[in-house]
């Protein structure tokens, strides 16, 4: 007779307890349909176009919106990843009495060298169940932006692949970015 397996999926409060007692390192880990994921180091060309886009944002976007750097965003009880980028509504204190949700967030970015597999079938999913308007995801490799919006479900409605030379724009607020900025 086989041996029946079973999973442990942790909440965020139990997540947050094990940092708090120094079981999980500060970085390099995010919550994930309450699994505990180890993320990928992030390379010279991830780290070049995530300070890029922080760049670009800010510039383009002042202080109409807080410009999140690989910090977390609770999506349920279950999942709080850590984005490249999460573009925040504006807050009082800046989030520092709570950690943003998906109704604070008006798009997500990922930047993907070595994770896009892990980002389109993992995270987009889950940005998607959580009702973020809209995701990119950077695929450096391909050397292109991928843009989703309209969730619906555990998916996006829309998708569009752009690549140098193309202008990727958002759909909720005023920003539009050349592809080629965006990879250096």
């Amino acid at each position: 007779m086989p041996t029946q397996v079973s999973r442990k999926r942790f909440t965020i409060s139990e997540y947050h307890k094990m940092a708090e007692a120094g079981i999980l390192p500060e970085r390099g880990v995010e919550l994930m349909n309450g699994e505990i994921i180890e993320m990928s180091p992030i390379g010279s060309k991830h780290l070049s176009c995530v300070n890029t886009l922080n760049e670009l944002l800010t510039e383009k976007l002042g202080r109409t919106v807080i410009v999140s750097i690989q910090n977390p965003v609770q999506l349920n009880d279950f999942s709080e990843p850590e984005p490249d980028i999460a573009l925040l509504k504006r807050d009082q204190n800046r989030y520092a009495d709570r950690i943003p949700t998906s109704a604070d967030t008006l798009l997500i970015i990922e930047v993907a060298d070595t994770s896009i597999h892990y980002d389109r079938t993992v995270k987009l999913p889950a940005y998607a169940k959580s009702s973020i308007p809209e995701c990119w995801i950077v695929n450096l490799e391909a050397r292109e932006v991928e843009v989703y919006w309209q969730p619906f479900g555990d998916t996006y409605r829309n998708r569009e692949v752009l690549c140098p030379g193309d202008l990727v724009v958002a759909r909720r607020f005023d920003l539009s970015l050349d592809v080629s900025e965006i990879l250096g």
